[in-house]
């Protein structure tokens, strides 16, 4: 069964099809994408297949894809995952987007703290790690304030717009 993870505000839940709008609407935003290594998604159709691959990964053990809902409002305002699964070599990366009207309001701290202890306490993970692109100060700053360390640089890992791009490598232990 899906784990559906709650904090004060937020509730991570699984992505159905009736979200595929919302998540459109996270992943078509230039402004959301500029440090994600994705292209602008472009159709409802598109959407809805990407969140049955959600399904999909979860069934087989190789990742987790929360929405992030707003307890208040029950809108989704984002995602956050757990990919690169492995439960043999006990880790995963986690990855997170929120609309950028939600930024600065804590609520990726609430997300992310949520999901690496889910991580950590259910999944029995022993390495949660974190690629970001060397430009997002903010996302480095959340990383650190919640104990990851940052491992080393990667040249031209990912490409955004057909621009490649330097990433830093982070990892939090438990």
């Amino acid at each position: 069964m899906f784990p559906v993870l709650e904090t004060k505000r937020l509730v991570l839940r699984e992505l159905v099809e009736d979200d595929a709008q919302a998540i459109l609407n996270c992943f078509s935003n230039d402004v959301l994408l500029r440090y994600y290594g994705q292209k602008p998604l472009t159709s409802i159709e598109q959407v809805k297949q990407i969140i049955k691959n959600f399904k999909g990964q979860f069934k087989e053990k190789s990742g987790i894809k929360w929405g992030i809902e707003l307890k208040e409002t029950g809108a989704i305002i984002g995602s956050i995952g757990l990919q690169e699964w492995s439960f043999e070599h006990k880790r995963a990366n986690i990855s997170y987007a929120l609309l950028p009207e939600k930024w600065g309001n804590g609520y990726a701290t609430e997300a992310v703290e949520k999901a690496i202890s889910y991580g950590f306490q259910e999944l029995g993970l022993k390495r949660i790690g974190a690629i970001v692109f060397v430009e997002n100060k903010a996302s480095i700053k959340l990383l650190i304030k919640l104990g990851f360390t940052k491992e080393g640089t990667l040249k031209k890992y990912l490409y955004q717009n057909d621009i490649p791009n330097d990433t830093n490598v982070y990892s939090l232990l438990k």
